[in-house]
């Protein structure tokens, strides 16, 4: 075999070496940009916007118990406001994981293939250097005629132009890699600030969650506004009933246009959610702290449920109902047929819309303190008939607290 056939056949030895692909050392993370971030950033800000808004509002109403409950309405829109910025913040930091985790894995595979392509030049130079051919001179120098340096040149080009594209390659993988390590830092910076305006915006949302139950339970203990607030939420109520009922018999009216029947109606409850049984106010009279006054509460109230339970569908049903009110807060209302109906109020959130079709044990809900309410807790009421009834004698393993 003649040297130059040789050095040919060494050369594309290298070269298909050079080209394998390298294994990928990390699985595929989920993929993610860095424009999905900014964009939630974007978000946050018309969100920020918003509750300046608001707080402009709050600030030209009267702090007295004339505005008490627009105040109360403003505050609750505050919130929710507040818990959307905390839901974006918290992708934004999942964004920034997922991030890092796919910049680790292409500087591992960066990483991995400089280190293979420098221990291929250095092999390369190794061998060359016990062939006795370590100098490109020194190969020229050793032609014995005209057409051996020829020879000679051709071979010491194809080694040139390899070596140099070798170190083409090697330059340009170590940019990339220091490029990727910068990014890593930015992305860990964003990650770590990212956490840190969680842990406040958190610490307002207590605060602000405090501050809309004191206002309720200051207006309550002053006698005058507490029957203002009283006579405000029952004149709400009435016209919810109302609202409920030209629901109901709407979606009656279309069911026996489709000659469709409800089956049974009556009994058949679960617990409207699953964190406790404590019962904090049940249903009938109670004190209202106004002399001569009381109130004839229409369901029952649920405590030690926060802000974070699920609230579910007790039976199966349709949503004729789910809105905010300044009484009832975020409420829903699920009929079941023939004068069979429940509701669900106080709610942070809804997760169900008007017409949606619910089976029994669904979530429509996350508990909360939102209307013409002093803490967390569920309100929930039965009726059956078109009356409503106690919701304790289908709630086994109450707890009496009040």
């Amino acid at each position: 075999m003649t040297r130059r056939k040789a050095t040919a056949l060494v050369l594309a030895a290298l070269l298909l070496l050079a080209a394998a692909p390298a294994q990928p050392l990390l699985p595929t993370a989920r993929a993610v940009t860095q424009s999905d971030i900014d964009g939630l950033k974007e978000d946050k800000k018309g969100l920020n916007k918003e509750k300046k808004e608001i707080e402009d509002q709050l600030s030209q109403l009267r702090n007295d118990k004339a505005t008490a409950i627009q105040r109360r309405t403003l505050l609750d829109q505050k919130i929710d406001l507040t818990v959307k910025e905390i839901a974006a913040t918290e992708s934004e930091i999942a964004g920034y994981e997922a991030l890092l985790d796919q910049t680790a894995y292409e500087l591992a595979e960066n990483e991995q293939e400089e280190a293979r392509q420098y221990a291929l030049f250095c092999e390369r130079a190794r061998v060359m250097e016990e062939a006795g051919t370590t100098s490109y001179w020194a190969v020229l120098f050793k032609a014995d005629s005209f057409s051996d340096l020829l020879s000679r040149l051709t071979d010491v080009q194809e080694v040139m132009n390899y070596d140099q594209g070798v170190l083409d390659s090697l330059r340009q993988l170590r940019a990339q890699i220091q490029e990727k390590q910068a990014y890593q830092e930015e992305l860990k910076v964003g990650a770590e600030a990212a956490k840190l305006e969680l842990e406040a915006q958190k610490a307002d949302l207590d605060s602000q969650r405090k501050a809309a139950d004191e206002m309720v339970k200051e207006l309550q203990a002053d006698e005058a506004a507490a029957a203002l607030l009283l006579a405000e939420k029952e004149k709400e109520e009435a016209r919810i009933q109302e609202q409920i009922k030209k629901k109901e018999k709407e979606l009656a009216e279309q069911m026996a246009a489709a000659q469709m029947n409800w089956g049974a109606t009556s009994g058949g409850y679960i617990w409207p959610e699953t964190a406790s049984k404590r019962i904090t106010s049940p249903m009938g009279s109670r004190n209202t702290g106004i002399k001569g006054a009381s109130t004839n509460h229409k369901g029952v109230d649920i405590g030690g449920v926060g802000y974070n339970t699920n609230v579910l569908a007790t039976k199966a049903g349709v949503v004729i109902t789910s809105e905010r009110s300044s009484s009832y807060g975020n409420y829903v209302v699920v009929s079941h047929g023939s004068g069979n109906r429940t509701l669900y109020a106080h709610m942070s959130s809804r997760s169900v819309k008007e017409g949606d079709v619910v089976s029994q044990g669904q979530v429509i809900g996350i508990t909360g303190s939102t209307g013409i309410s002093s803490g967390p807790h569920l309100h929930y009421e039965i009726t059956e008939g078109g009356v409503r009834v106690d919701p304790l004698n289908y709630l086994p393993g109450y707890v009496k607290a009040w």
